[in-house]
């Protein structure tokens, strides 16, 4: 994997291929989130929207854990790098882009947990699409127990993704939840064995990275520009994203490549 320049001390973001690969680095505070690192996410999915040749994004966690959450102290200070707090002035709203609150990314991004996935770290994975857990792996939304609100979203989001009731459990008793209960209630997909949840992520980026660009990325807009619409508008939103994709070259591709049992070349056009 190519390890990327806009990667920061807190914050590793590497390619391959159509696979961007984003590492929460600050595995002796449990990847709790800092402003490096915060800078860091938000360049990244800022170039994931940007490159032509990303599909799909992970995010995962250094040595084991995902992220415990927000290290207020360090969120309030600025880089120890000159080029990270350079960077940090020409990113408007970091903080909120970083932990995918404000402009998400145009493709679809995998967490893969491991360890503690907790407060921000659970709020981190309420904004992805696809998600894989570990089977020790804790998750939960800690805020109501502390006093504190979910500044992330997830007191908007996770009603929206999973039923009310299990929402309501986690934000309000701010409990912790294994990862086979997480499971049950749909707020992951899959549930691995300790150790490879990110191996198990690789395997979900290619299946997606596989699909067609425009397509997938239609889907995610479709989904997210029509969130409170009613069916009849939402339907028409639906129609102008999709009919584009129907008529491109990768549409013609695909069905040339299911014609002559082959897999598609699909080039985003």
């Amino acid at each position: 994997m190519e390890l990327l320049s806009i990667s920061t001390p807190h914050c590793r973001i590497e390619r391959d291929g159509h696979v961007l690969t984003v590492t929460m680095n600050r595995p002796e505070a449990r990847n709790a989130l800092s402003s490096d690192m915060l800078i860091g996410l938000a360049s990244a999915w800022a170039y994931a929207s940007q490159e032509p040749g990303i599909r799909v994004a992970i995010l995962t966690g250094a040595e084991g854990t995902f992220c415990a959450g927000a290290d207020l102290k360090a969120m309030g200070q600025p880089s120890a790098d000159p080029d990270v707090q350079a960077r940090a002035a020409q990113i408007p709203n970091f903080h909120w882009k970083g932990l995918l609150r404000e402009d998400l990314p145009t493709k679809p991004i995998i967490c893969a947990v491991e360890g503690h996935a907790v407060a921000g770290g659970t709020e981190l994975l309420v904004g992805t699409d696809l998600r894989v857990v570990a089977e020790s792996a804790t998750l939960g939304l800690f805020e109501a127990k502390r006093a504190l609100f979910p500044m992330g979203g997830s007191a908007v989001r996770l009603p929206r993704q999973i039923p009310y009731c299990h929402a309501m459990d986690l934000l309000l008793t701010g409990r912790a939840v294994t990862a086979a209960e997480a499971l049950s209630m749909g707020l992951v997909n899959r549930v691995v064995p300790d150790g490879q949840a990110l191996a198990a992520a690789r395997e979900l980026a290619e299946d997606v990275a596989a699909s067609g660009p425009l397509a997938v990325q239609a889907i995610l807009r479709t989904y997210r520009d029509t969130l409170g619409m009613a069916e009849v508008e939402a339907l028409k939103v639906s129609d102008e994203l999709g009919w584009p994709v129907i008529g491109s070259e990768d549409a013609k591709e695909g069905t040339r490549a299911f014609r002559e049992k082959r897999s598609a070349n699909y080039q985003g056009h």
